[in-house]
């Protein structure tokens, strides 16, 4: 007290300094004589001294409640419509759940489940007693009863569809990018075109990264945990009540996960989930982040949903016919279902495979090589080494199901490459995407030539419902069936755009825009605080979104080979281009950057760098966080999507289909699905085969072409109006675009497509190769043991051919052949002998022109003679050769056998 008595003093005093040093000198020596006093007191001396007490700081414990909110029961029907995603791709579900309470449903996320577990206990009664809400709350659920009480065709076979990733609402965050959102389309068209399958998947607690940007444009990953509480998730549980698990060996441990169910519709879609009490650290952490952690992590996630895939499916019961793996990273299935068939059914390891091949589909998304995963073989030993001795096969044997060239010890494990030689049919998704594969691919089979190859196609489409606005859907559900669309791939249907007024489409176009532009407002508002951004700045960014510029689209993964820099390559003739007074334009980006790719990185941190720039500022906008929600609002309201990938570099990609049913035109590199949707007067295309060898200069003409385009061709389109406002051009672009496009992008063409290319087909594979207790699997891989240890052993004994020194061939004159094959056990049965005809480039066939099989017409003493008469077709110097492959009945294609000799 006396202390601070004299610290109000000291602040009254100039020469504080001196005051506090004397003072404290004083105060000192005054302790010293109270406690030399209080030695000498007897009361002091003879007290024992107090025990010190150490007080252990605590922190709150905290357990979890759950508490679920109580519903009345004329609203049980709204809560079993939230939990099943057939809400999020039907607009009158939609307009239901944001009626409730539109604040909450915006705050939520658009999240029903999460929106009525914030909704208090009198906003849930008012509802009950709203007529209006009730009468369209009954609607709704009869629509969806109507839809749910279809059942599939039980003659269809059952699909399982496995894939890394879902993009089924912004809400269930286990998907990343387009992989994901092809998935997730991908199993809502099935829902709707009423086939059956079953889907698994895992369920990942984080899911991808949030992006946020600093102020200087750096991407900053957030990692937010989902809860689950507020999710369309349900634990799948078993008989006696015990939630399903499955379990894995892994070394010195077993991993184990628990099984949800997602209902997408009709379609279940079972997730598997690590982050279990039982698990060590690292294994819970597995399903936590979606493509997160090391390449151990990765390995292991990969293990689980092909692994942990089948063996969800045993457990439950469930035996499908055909097996789908949406790309690598669920290739495991092979192995797995292998080892099933060793030791329960007890084939051999070659057996096994042709029945597995005879079943299996694997769809490979990636054209660039960095994106197949590869595993070295020391982290393979760790996991899976004791897959060798269940297939009673040798570790060679095993690692060679992952290697182009087994021969190569140090060649790294590939997921891609174990997904082909476990599938009978394989499939790029787009026609160009497919080529590309055959040539990636090409060196597993030795002797066949790329463009022979069984590699087929289907070109990716999108869930219409889901991507295109409800009032398309309106204008739309003239001509096309609704609610079924069952008529949404007939370009004769769609012939019927034609009747729709150009002032209709326009003032279509123009409320979707405004939409977005309206959301763009509050989102960049929002983000652009966050980040601290000068006020003058901001308003200037908002006050631009006023107007209805020339908008166009740019939002996608930021990897460097979709050239997101190639409209800076010449600043000032882009600020030319966006600031005419006349004919302004707007860019709008979005997109992330994976968090290990720095260079992607760059391209964003540079966008957001120009956007600040003055000729820039409210031209060129960067939206955080891309996500699905972000995705609808662009696809729908932006005037033009942009695309400029490198050639052959953009698999398919399906934003620009997604554009395409809202009347958006696309401005693209004729790459992927462009190169197959792009139409005269119904967008703009920049060509598909590169000018130049040097990248850099070849960027610096696709910007000069996309500058001249924009300033030739599309601004003059848009700004050009008639006495109506009506900018007539540009619409005869849009009904363009929707007669010619659209009916040959939608998820009903493409789910058409895997039915008829490769589901019906390998559902009678399977039947085939399963018959009799798997007879024929055991006949054919026998007979590819008879085959293979004859082949070294056949010998050409002559081969009579058309001399060549006594003139030309004429068109119409035959070509004819005699070989004379000494085939060592084998019969003519056993082999093919084909006629290739090519012409060499640079001393080399690249190509094939022609093939001719030639024909068995003797077998005596295992002498078989072969025999061919062909006419050539055309004129010119061509090369020939003669190839020996095995044959077989139950042989799918000749690459199921690469064995081959030249002649």
């Amino acid at each position: 007290q006396h202390i601070s008595q004299k610290a109000r003093e000291i602040a009254a005093m100039a020469n504080w300094k001196s005051f506090i040093t004397h003072y404290i000198s004083g105060y000192c020596k005054a302790m010293q004589k109270a406690l030399a006093r209080a030695e000498s007191d007897p009361f002091v001396v003879n007290r024992k001294p107090k025990p010190v007490v150490k007080i252990q700081k605590q922190q709150p414990v905290w357990r979890k409640l759950l508490v679920k909110a109580g519903y009345p029961e004329s609203l049980e029907k709204m809560r079993k419509l939230a939990d099943n995603l057939w809400w999020c791709w039907n607009p009158r579900a939609i307009a239901l759940f944001q009626s409730a309470h539109p604040e909450l449903w915006e705050q939520s996320g658009n999240n029903p489940i999460k929106m009525m577990s914030m909704m208090g206990s009198d906003h849930l009664e008012a509802l009950s007693k709203n007529d209006t809400f009730l009468e369209e709350l009954n609607q709704v659920w009869q629509m969806f009863d109507q839809y749910m009480g279809k059942a599939p065709s039980e003659e269809d076979s059952l699909v399982a569809y496995f894939s890394m990733e879902y993009g089924l609402h912004e809400s269930l965050k286990i998907y990343s990018g387009g992989l994901g959102i092809l998935a997730g389309d991908y199993l809502k068209e099935a829902s709707d075109y009423n086939k059956r399958m079953v889907a698994v998947g895992l369920l990942f607690r984080y899911g991808y990264f949030t992006q946020q940007l600093s102020p200087s444009g750096e991407q900053e990953s957030k990692y937010i945990p989902q809860k689950f509480s507020e999710l369309p998730i349900h634990p799948v549980r078993d008989e006696h009540g015990e939630w399903v698990t499955i379990s894995i060996a892994f070394p010195g441990r077993n991993l184990k996960a628990k099984v949800w169910e997602v209902k997408v519709g009709r379609i279940s879609l079972y997730l598997l989930d690590t982050d279990l009490d039982i698990n060590v650290a690292a294994d819970r952490a597995i399903t936590h982040q979606l493509y997160g952690g090391d390449w151990e992590n990765r390995l292991k996630q990969e293990i689980l949903l092909g692994v942990g895939g089948i063996r969800l499916l045993e457990k439950l019961g469930i035996s499908p016919q055909v097996y789908h793996c949406n790309e690598g990273h669920a290739a495991f299935i092979g192995f797995e279902r292998m080892r099933d068939l060793v030791q329960k059914e007890y084939l051999t390891y070659e057996e096994a495979l042709e029945v597995v091949r005879s079943s299996t589909l694997f769809t490979t998304h990636t054209p660039v090589p960095a994106g197949h995963d590869r595993f070295p073989q020391e982290l393979l030993r760790i996991y899976i080494g004791h897959y060798p001795d269940r297939l009673h096969i040798t570790w060679e044997e095993l690692m060679g199901m992952g290697k182009e060239n087994i021969e190569n010890p140090n060649e790294l494990f590939s997921m891609s490459v174990l997904g082909i030689k476990t599938a009978q049919e394989v499939n790029g998704v787009s026609k160009l995407h497919g080529e590309v594969s055959r040539n990636m691919f090409a060196g597993l089979y030795e002797g066949y030539y790329a463009d022979e190859l069984h590699i087929n196609h289907v070109t990716n489409g999108v869930h219409y419902p889901t991507w295109t606005h409800p009032q398309w859907q309106k204008v739309h559900g003239r001509f096309l069936d609704f609610p079924e669309l069952n008529h949404q791939t007939s370009e004769e249907r769609w012939q019927g755009i034609n009747d729709v007024s150009d002032e209709e489409i326009w003032n279509t176009r123009r409320q979707l825009k405004e939409e977005l532009l309206q959301h763009l407002q509050k989102r960049i508002k929002t983000e652009m605080s966050k980040r601290q951004e000068a006020p003058a700045h901001i308003v200037k960014v908002i006050d631009s979104l006023e107007q209805p510029w020339l908008t166009i689209g740019f939002a996608r993964r930021f990897a460097t080979y979709k050239r997101a820099h190639l409209l800076f390559s010449n600043p000032e003739r882009l600020a030319q281009l966006l600031n005419d007074q006349e004919q302004p334009i707007r860019f709008v980006f979005a997109g992330k950057a994976h968090p290990n790719d720095q260079a992607g990185q760059g391209l964003i941190k540079r966008i957001i760098e120009m956007s600040h720039q003055k000729p820039f500022v409210g031209k060129i906008l960067f939206v955080e966080n891309y996500d699905m929600e972000l995705g609808r609002f662009l696809t729908q309201g932006c005037d033009i999507w942009l695309n400029t990938p490198a050639r052959p570099m953009e698999a398919s990609g399906t934003s620009g289909e997604k554009a395409v049913m809202n009347g958006v035109l696309n401005l693209s590199v004729l790459d992927g699905w462009w190169a197959e949707g792009y139409q005269p007067d119904a967008g703009w295309a920049l060509p598909q085969e590169p000018v130049y060898h040097d990248h850099e200069k070849q960027d610096q003409l696709d910007a000069e072409t996309i500058y001249n385009l924009l300033e030739e061709k599309i601004k003059p389109a848009f700004y050009q109006r008639n006495e109506q406002g009506v900018p007539e051009t540009w619409v005869t672009y849009i009904k363009n675009n929707f007669r010619e496009i659209a009916p040959h992008f939608t998820m009903r063409r493409m789910l058409t497509d895997y039915c008829n290319k490769f589901y019906d087909k390998l559902a009678k594979r399977d039947g085939l190769i399963r018959s009799d207790h798997y007879r024929n699997a055991r006949v054919y891989a026998a007979w590819k043991r008879k085959v293979l240890v004859r082949w070294s052993d056949i010998k050409v004994l002559d081969c009579k051919v058309h001399d060549s020194t006594t003139g030309p061939l004429h068109l119409n004159e035959p070509f004819t052949a005699t070989i004379r094959i000494e085939a060592h056990g084998l019969s003519k049965d056993d082999l093919k002998v084909e006629l290739l005809v090519g012409q060499k480039v640079q001393d080399k066939v690249e190509k094939i022109h022609f093939k001719e099989r030639l024909h068995a017409v003797d077998e005596e003493n295992g002498i078989i003679t072969f025999e061919c008469n062909v006419s050539m077709k055309g004129a010119g110097v061509f090369d020939y050769s003669f190839r020996i492959t095995p044959d077989h009945p139950l042989m799918a294609y000749g690459m199921d056998f690469p064995l081959v000799k030249w002649l």
